[in-house]
């Protein structure tokens, strides 16, 4: 991201906070004040407090910094900041000042990737094995490091290595559909599949592959997690008991493993069975329910096959949990309002695959607008707006409150003014009709505006919302 000082760099503290918080490696370029500038006496336009004030911001919310003020230095310091951006799958921040632009330097020579100490590492692997080896009921939970680090296809063949069962993260939803590993489904505690509840968390052998220990899956936990008898591998660190090995970093951890297992062929006799999600959606006069918009999905799924799906947070992303697994984006932990939309424009420009968007109403009043780049670039996505006229998920939190009132916009007729194409549906009939012309037709986005009743939400949120208020430490 190339944005210019103070008014642009600050404006994506936001994103770059999230980013940071859930792994997603960035480069943030800013411009800066020449070398000069503050001895003149005035304040720059764009300044904020002082002309340090950037960096220091900056420096909360990504992994490393440097300040390109000299140009025999700046090949090294953008090849250290690089580096770490990689090492770490965060975001990272250079600033050059703007009297240092056509300053000649030397080319930028990447710098090699630090090898873990082999011995720390076989350490590591072995006492991890034998951890889980001596387990009565081992399972596996991966998380966004997983995806983040390309490890999914080497992670899927440890699993099957292993032989046990493994669940996602809440950030992790979408990792190994496509693998033959005994996938049970995603752990969100409380709120989530109780057969995966109870195994993750009576577990003796709990192996944390790439999971951040979030409130969003862990504060829901109905028994909590004896983080003593479990194995986390997180940030290029592996803690057992009381004590750690790094560096480590992940995909070395998985390749050492790999090393120390032999081959097993997939046993479909042994998979468990698949979570049921919900299909068969009656297309009648009814009004629409979250779980329809799941059911009408499904459905859709299985004459058309998957889509990738970008989710905002809301009860729009517990309604993806209902849909079947698939490649998803989402904002599970950081929870940023207004991701969907960007999101899946990113996933459709990144991967030319046709994304499905869902996003509530107050999130899309936020980012939906960016919709309108679509025509431009040749995007054409599939858009579920959640319009329940009010931020719901906050309102099941918070019942009394009348801030969550958001009114009612014409979402779908705004989408031709966009560039695409716009359906405002009621009923479960004109949801499922909706859906199938859109799918039908390439070229254009293509919005759909479910109107749901106030009120109506997806039952796992209405069970994250209880477990949430019953394990919720109770104030004085």
């Amino acid at each position: 991201a190339a944005v210019t000082y103070g008014a642009g760099a600050l404006n994506l503290v936001n994103p770059v906070a999230a980013a940071y918080a859930e792994k997603s490696p960035l480069a943030v370029i800013s411009g800066g004040p020449g070398k000069g500038e503050a001895k003149t006496g005035l304040l720059l336009h764009h300044q904020a407090k002082t002309l340090d004030s950037q960096m220091a911001i900056f420096q909360e919310i990504t992994c490393a910094q440097a300040r390109l003020d000299d140009a025999a230095r700046a090949p090294a310091e953008i090849a250290r900041v690089l580096a770490a951006a990689r090492a770490n799958s965060q975001p990272v921040y250079l600033e050059l000042p703007r009297d240092m632009v056509a300053a000649p330097a030397a080319p930028v020579v990447p710098l090699a990737t630090a090898a873990p100490d082999p011995n720390a590492l076989a350490a590591c692997a072995e006492e991890l094995l034998e951890r889980l080896h001596t387990a009565r009921s081992p399972i596996m939970m991966i998380g966004v490091e997983v995806r983040r680090y390309g490890l999914e296809t080497r992670v899927a063949e440890l699993a099957r290595r292993l032989g046990i069962p493994v669940v996602t993260s809440l950030l992790g939803r979408g990792l190994l559909v496509d693998a033959r590993a005994d996938l049970l489904g995603t752990y969100l505690g409380v709120a989530g599949d109780q057969d995966i509840a109870q195994q993750v968390e009576l577990s003796d052998g709990l192996l944390l592959l790439g999971v951040i220990l979030s409130d969003t899956n862990f504060g829901v936990s109905e028994k909590k997690i004896d983080l003593r008898r479990s194995i986390l591998a997180l940030d290029g660190r592996v803690a057992m008991g009381y004590h750690v090995y790094e560096p480590i970093p992940l995909d070395a951890l998985v390749d050492a493993l790999l090393a120390r297992l032999p081959p097993r062929p997939a046993s479909p006799q042994h998979r468990h069975a698949e979570p049921p999600y919900p299909l068969g959606l009656v297309e009648d006069d009814q009004a629409i329910s979250p779980t329809d918009i799941a059911t009408a999905i499904n459905d859709l799924k299985a004459g058309h096959g998957r889509m990738p799906i970008a989710s905002d947070i809301g009860d729009c992303l517990f309604t993806a949990l209902d849909i079947h697994n698939t490649d998803l984006v989402a904002p599970g932990y950081y929870a940023t309002m207004g991701f969907g939309v960007p999101a899946g424009l990113g996933v459709q420009a990144s991967t030319r695959r046709r994304p499905l968007i869902l996003v509530g109403d107050g999130a899309f009043q936020m980012t939906g607008w960016e919709l309108g780049n679509c025509r431009r670039y040749g995007w054409d996505p599939i858009v579920v707006v959640f319009n329940n006229r009010s931020w719901e998920m906050l309102r099941a939190f918070q019942p009394e409150s009348k801030f969550n009132d958001l009114g009612e916009w014409p979402f779908a007729d705004l989408a031709a003014g966009l560039g695409g194409v716009g359906h405002r549906v009621w009923t479960r009939r004109e949801l499922a009709q909706a859906l199938r012309a859109a799918v039908a037709e390439r070229g254009r986005f293509q919005l759909i505006e479910a109107m749901i009743p106030p009120g109506s939400i997806s039952p796992t949120l209405q069970r994250f919302v209880d477990g949430v208020k019953r394990l919720r430490p109770k104030s004085n």
